[in-house]
C-alpha cells in the first residue's frame, strides 16, 4: 500500500470537502459517469443497498431513481443534512466499522472511495461490510489505485509521504494495488468477481502546469449568452477541440490505459 499524508486533513476536512460541492452538481455528474454503469450492473435486482460513506448523497439519489431500496450513511452530518434538503431519502449518521444494521440484512453494500481513509487499514470497515450483507450479497468498492504510474513512481511517492508526515501532516489515505485488495476481501470472507481501474484523466490533469490548469478554469467559466458572436473559425476551432476530446476519451479508456494511469479501482465481489 501507498500511505499519502496531507497537512490538510484534519477532523473537520470531511464536513469542508463535501460543503465545496452541491448535492446537485453531483447527481448530474453521476448521471453521467461511466463509473454509475459498471456499479449498477453489479447490483442485483432486489433486497436493500447501503451505500457506505454516501457523504452528499448523489448515488443514494440515482439508485432510488433507478428503483432500487437504496439507503446511506456518512459521517459527516452537515453532508447528510445537504442532501435531505435535496431529497426525502433515508440517510443515517454512521460509524463505518459498526453499523447499527441487523447482520445479513443487506442484498448489497456499495463504498466508493471510503475504505482507504482508516489509518489501520480497510480490514474494519471490511468485516463490518461482511456482517450486514447476507450470504451471497454483494459488495462494490472503490479504493485509490496504485497504477503502473504510482508503481513506477512509488519511491519517490514515498519519500514524499515520509517528508509531508515529518513536517506535521495527518494521515490522508491509501492506495492499493489490485492484488492487495484482492488479498483484503479474501481476508473478510469475499470472493472478487471483477475489477475496473476508472478515471484516468486524474492523474494527467494534475501533471498539467499550474497555469495551464488556471486558464482551463478560467476558460470554462466564461458564461455563454454574453452578447459576443463566435466566429466561423472560433467554432471550427470548438468542433476540433471537441472531436480531439473524444478521440483523447477513447484512448483513456482502453483497458491499457487503465491500467497505466487509473486513479481508482473498483471492485465487485460477492460474500461467501
Amino acid at each position: 500500500m501507498l500511505a499519502y499524508y496531507s497537512a490538510t486533513a484534519h477532523a473537520d476536512f470531511w464536513t469542508e470537502h463535501w460543503g465545496g460541492h452541491t448535492v446537485g452538481e453531483l447527481l448530474t455528474v453521476a448521471r453521467q459517469s461511466p463509473l454509475t454503469a459498471l456499479i449498477v450492473n453489479a447490483l442485483p435486482p432486489t433486497g436493500v443497498v447501503l451505500e457506505a460513506g454516501c457523504g452528499l448523497g448523489q448515488y443514494v439519489i440515482l439508485l432510488r431513481e433507478r428503483g432500487w431500496r437504496a439507503a446511506g450513511v456518512d459521517g459527516s452530518l452537515e453532508a447528510l443534512a445537504a442532501c435531505r434538503r435535496v431529497a426525502a431519502v433515508p440517510l443515517a449518521a454512521a460509524d463505518l466499522r459498526a453499523l447499527a444494521i441487523r447482520s445479513g440484512a443487506l442484498s448489497a453494500y456499495v463504498s466508493l472511495g471510503v475504505a482507504e481513509h482508516d489509518p489501520d487499514g480497510p480490514d474494519a470497515i471490511l468485516a463490518e461490510a461482511r456482517r450486514v450483507l447476507a450470504p451471497g450479497g454483494t459488495l462494490v468498492i472503490s479504493v485509490p489505485y496504485v497504477n503502473g504510474l504510482r508503481r513506477l513512481g512509488a519511491p519517490w511517492l514515498r519519500h514524499r509521504a515520509r517528508a509531508v508526515a515529518a513536517a506535521g501532516g495527518a494521515f490522508y489515505q491509501y492506495a492499493f494495488s489490485r492484488a492487495e485488495v484482492f488479498a483484503a476481501l479474501a481476508r473478510h470472507g469475499f470472493a472478487p468477481l471483477a475489477a475496473h481501474p476508472y478515471d484516468p484523466a486524474r492523474v494527467l490533469r494534475r501533471l498539467l502546469p499550474r497555469r495551464a490548469r488556471a486558464s482551463r478554469r478560467a476558460t470554462a467559466a466564461v458564461a455563454p449568452g454574453t452578447g459576443a458572436q463566435a466566429s466561423v473559425g472560433e467554432a471550427g476551432d470548438d468542433g476540433a477541440r471537441r472531436a480531439v476530446k473524444r478521440l483523447a476519451r477513447r484512448a483513456l479508456y482502453t483497458e491499457p490505459a487503465l491500467r497505466l494511469l487509473g486513479h481508482m479501482l473498483l471492485v465487485v465481489a460477492r460474500r461467501a
